[in-house]
């Protein structure tokens, strides 16, 4: 759902996805290269995002992503199943209280 959220914003290569995440959460979420580039994957394959490899002048080339029609369809289903978790969540403690 994070990098689905993230790339609503435009197009991003792999890196300024984590650090968007990681900057719009104070540091408290830190995603490693070695979970975010097969979630990017993945996304492609399922038709969520779609990607171009582009260069700047004279830099190496980068694979940007981008958010696809189904891809926004999907976000919406993600964050209601986030919505979902959090309400279960939260009434676990509640269910404490004596």
């Amino acid at each position: 759902m994070l990098i689905l959220r993230t790339s609503l914003l435009g197009p991003a290569h792999g890196h300024q996805i984590a650090k968007h995440i990681q900057r719009s959460t104070d540091d408290v979420l830190q995603v490693e290269h070695g979970s975010l580039y097969p979630a990017l994957h993945r996304m492609e394959r399922k038709g969520w995002l779609a990607s171009k490899w582009e260069s700047a002048e004279g830099k190496r080339e980068l694979k940007y992503y981008r958010l696809t029609a189904q891809g926004k369809r999907q976000l919406g289903v993600e964050e209601g199943k986030w919505e979902q978790v959090v309400r279960a969540i939260a009434r676990v403690p509640a269910q404490a209280e004596p």
